[in-house]
């Protein structure tokens, strides 16, 4: 029996901060939504069924624990992907817009209602609002769950550690987290290089020799 090739993954795409600012600018009502998506990381039906009380502004957190998946014209509510609620950190920037987002709604409210106040529909994947922003924001082709694939990327630019974005993500290990970004960690493969010989090279341990040797006090 002849091997199978290998499913290759899906190339993922991350935009900059610059782009994400710029398709929240185009985003208009659902900017905020944006910024949710791009630098907390949680999921479109995790954050479609944020209701007021999950924002936790004096803690700087989310707290998610629902996750509303839309069959058809209506939405399932059920745990997050991972069966666990999630306490995710939010950047300040992105809380005051939360603040504005959330000003007279009532405390069972959702934060992104739809039109008639139940959960928000996923946006059309070639007409819809999302589409709209990318094009008039002039960035690379996304839907709104690659803002998850940049929240990953932003936070590794930052230098958030391995094990912090698993739990920003919800991930079950710090493995799971390397192997989906993988690609992200391959400028610190780089500078373990460029460490090692900064530390460990001949040239510089002979310096440091003789650094030691001009400072040994005479007998």
């Amino acid at each position: 029996m002849e091997n199978l090739p290998r499913k290759t993954s899906k190339r993922r795409v991350y935009l900059s901060a610059d782009d994400v600012h710029r398709l929240a600018d185009e985003s208009a009502q659902h900017r905020a939504l944006v910024l949710v998506l791009a630098y907390t990381g949680i999921r479109w039906g995790e954050a479609i069924g944020l209701r007021v009380p999950d924002i936790e502004f004096l803690r700087r957190r989310l707290s998610v624990s629902e996750n509303a998946v839309q069959l058809g014209v209506r939405h399932a509510v059920g745990p997050t992907k991972g069966r666990k609620a999630l306490s995710v950190p939010v950047p300040q920037f992105v809380l005051d817009e939360l603040s504005v987002q959330c000003k007279d709604k009532a405390r069972d409210e959702l934060v992104f209602p739809g039109r008639d106040g139940g959960y928000l529909p996923r946006p059309k994947s070639s007409t819809g609002w999302f589409q709209a922003a990318v094009k008039k924001a002039k960035v690379q082709k996304i839907t709104p769950h690659d803002l998850r694939h940049t929240c990953a990327s932003l936070a590794v630019a930052a230098g958030v550690n391995v094990l912090a974005l698993q739990r920003m993500l919800g991930h079950t290990s710090a493995k799971m987290t390397l192997d989906t970004y993988a690609d992200l960690f391959d400028d610190d493969l780089d500078a373990v290089a460029v460490t090692l010989h900064s530390r460990y090279s001949r040239e510089v341990t002979r310096e440091c020799g003789q650094s030691v040797a001009t400072k040994r006090p005479l007998k």
